[in-house]
This record gives C-alpha cells, sequence and structure tokens, in this order.
C-alpha cells in the first residue's frame, strides 16, 4: 500500500489524492513522491504537459525501457 511504503498516515494520502483540492504537508508530499519514485515512477514535465514515466528493467543486458502515460494537469 502507497501509504505504508510513503510512511505517512492513509488520510494524508486521501487529502493528496482529493480532487477537491485539500491540502497537506509539504513533507507527506514528498514522501509520497520519494515513494512512488522508489517503485520506477519518474515525474516528467514538458511544454506538451505533466506525466509519469513507468521504468521497467528488461532482460538481459539491454537498456531499461519505458511507457510513458499522460497525466492531466491540475487546473
Amino acid at each position: 500500500m502507497l501509504a505504508e511504503k510513503a510512511l505517512v498516515a492513509l488520510t494524508a494520502l486521501k487529502r493528496l489524492e482529493s480532487e477537491r483540492g485539500l491540502g497537506v504537508h509539504e513533507g507527506t508530499t514528498d514522501q509520497v513522491r520519494r515513494a512512488l519514485e522508489a517503485a520506477a515512477i519518474l515525474f516528467i514535465e514538458s511544454g506538451q504537459g505533466r506525466g509519469v514515466m513507468f521504468l521497467h528493467e528488461t532482460s538481459g543486458n539491454e537498456a531499461r525501457q519505458a511507457r510513458v502515460r499522460r497525466v492531466r494537469s491540475p487546473t
């Protein structure tokens, strides 16, 4: 569970995920980001918007492959 991996309370994670823009401590956001990055999720931002990249190890000596999925930007 993400809350356990990030060492944050489940209620704090629910506030962070809320579409109503509920506030959370900056430290909570940082801990969740670090937990996701530790799970090979990379946050990206470009002129085309924000998104995440899922990094996957491949078999053999091949380089990492990445699959990019666009994420809706907050308005």
